[in-house]
């Protein structure tokens, strides 16, 4: 059984980590700020004035879009905006990170059919709703981020925004519950000349104390009206010191991102002490009357036993404002799914505790066949890290074409059976999933099961 004391320590670390980050303070201090300008989201009135719901700002999003009510497979055509567009930052004026701060509510106290939707079978918060809420919260962010002059003021917004990344979402200790409603806000952090970071907060008020539930950090991308290529977007000009603080952590988050991509496992060996893991896996796993057969170790399971799939047909309720699955859909269906498979490996109820390093590699058609494979890649004590890899079947080639990966970090109550790779490719899967619960907890040491 796992010691409370070490439970314990592993928890300070976490949310140590978490409370370190610069965005924790500057969220702080906007948020409690006696200065009005702080609260410049279009939505966001004074103190006298409500905080507008986050379905209204869908609806008035989706209005400065130009997006009609109903499905229709044929796109309104947008090329007459591709003329508004700049062709250099220089064109458009400079933003601060405040300009971009955006804040809603989910109202779940008031809307029971809102609730029903974001309530699981033990009456807590669906948190693959919440997934959905940030994605597009971040694009609402973005949204008011762009200032373009050259757009008539009666036109609708020619810029179409989609999500690259998820570079992390971390959650603290604090359980929603569906009684209450959900604080949402964000701000833009980082800008490059098509590309923004936004960092999303979630909090619930309870007994007249909010309470943080998560960040998320989002990559954004800006394409032109047809989507056929990356358009220019405002630079970022901080208006204090915190925001030169959080704006030099965005530079560094790029840097890691793409150190991250060259020394991935598909891309370069792993190193040294990776080598000599794998190694110790197969001489654990080897049986010492014959070196040709396998023998699992006691308390342990093979990865290839540690997986789950599934299969959805999309429809047009999951749609974004461009035709194509809604990236929050796929985001939510995930983590049900790798909730679903930490349930059955370690016989309890997981708790998320992070989810790291989401790509979206390709836009997802309307009507498209999606496959969803969940595997179990890492464990370590009462950590289950779990891959899920989307793809969708193309029917004309009779392939399947990547689309999606995500990695969640799981905790339950008691230590876990260890999840050991047969193949080097489920050797590889392994050492990646170590990486991201590594990055995860912040590199901090375990004691070893070993």
């Amino acid at each position: 059984m796992l010691t409370k004391t070490l439970l314990r320590t592993v928890r300070l670390n976490f949310q140590n980590a978490f409370k370190r980050s610069s965005y924790y303070n500057y969220h702080q201090q906007r948020m409690t700020s006696n200065n009005s300008a702080d609260m410049l989201a279009t939505f966001t009135c004074n103190a006298q004035e409500r905080i507008a719901t986050l379905p209204e700002l869908k609806l008035a999003i989706t209005k400065d879009m130009g997006v009609d009510k109903g499905y229709d497979p044929i796109q309104k055509d947008r090329s007459h905006l591709l003329k508004y567009l700049p062709k250099s930052q220089n064109e458009l004026p400079k933003r601060a990170m405040k300009d971009s701060f955006l804040v809603g509510i989910i109202p779940l106290s008031k809307d029971k059919a809102l609730r029903d939707k974001y309530t699981t079978f033990l009456g807590q918060v669906r948190i693959g709703r919440l997934l959905e809420d940030m994605d597009i919260f971040a694009v609402m962010v973005v949204h008011k981020h762009i200032q373009n002059p050259n757009k008539p003021e009666n036109e609708i917004f020619p810029y179409t925004i989609v999500t690259a990344q998820v570079d992390k979402i971390d959650f603290t200790e604090f359980i929603p519950k569906t009684g209450e409603d959900i604080k949402i806000s964000g701000h833009v952090s980082w800008v490059g000349k098509s590309s923004l970071e936004v960092v999303v907060w979630l909090e619930q008020l309870m007994h007249g104390t909010w309470h943080r539930i998560t960040r998320a950090l989002f990559l954004m991308a800006t394409r032109d009206s047809v989507n056929s290529k990356a358009c220019i977007v405002n630079s970022l000009e901080p208006a204090d010191d915190r925001e030169k603080e959080i704006l030099s952590g965005g530079e560094t988050r790029k840097k890691r991102r793409f150190l991250m991509q060259q020394n991935h496992v598909s891309k370069l060996i792993p190193d040294a002490e990776e080598q000599q893991l794998i190694h110790n896996l197969y001489i654990r796993t080897m049986d010492k009357d014959s070196s040709v057969r396998k023998v699992l170790p006691h308390g342990c399971v093979w990865m290839a036993n540690a997986t789950i799939s599934n299969v959805i047909f999309s429809h047009p309720e999951e749609r974004n404002m461009h035709n194509k699955v809604f990236g929050g859909f796929i985001m939510r269906m995930a983590q049900e799914l790798a909730w679903v498979l930490g349930f059955t490996y370690s016989k309890y109820r997981p708790v998320m505790k992070s989810i790291s390093d989401i790509s979206f590699q390709k836009a997802i058609a309307v009507s498209s066949l999606i496959r969803m494979h969940a595997n179990v890649v890492y464990t370590q004590l009462n950590y289950i890290q779990v891959l899920v890899h989307v793809e969708v079947y193309n029917s004309i080639t009779g392939e399947n074409d990547t689309t999606n990966t995500l990695h969640f970090t799981f905790q339950v109550p008691e230590v876990v059976n260890e999840v050991i790779p047969q193949t080097y490719h489920e050797a590889m899967m392994y050492i990646d999933g170590r990486r991201h619960f590594e990055h995860v907890m912040g590199k901090f040491n375990f004691p070893s099961r070993l």
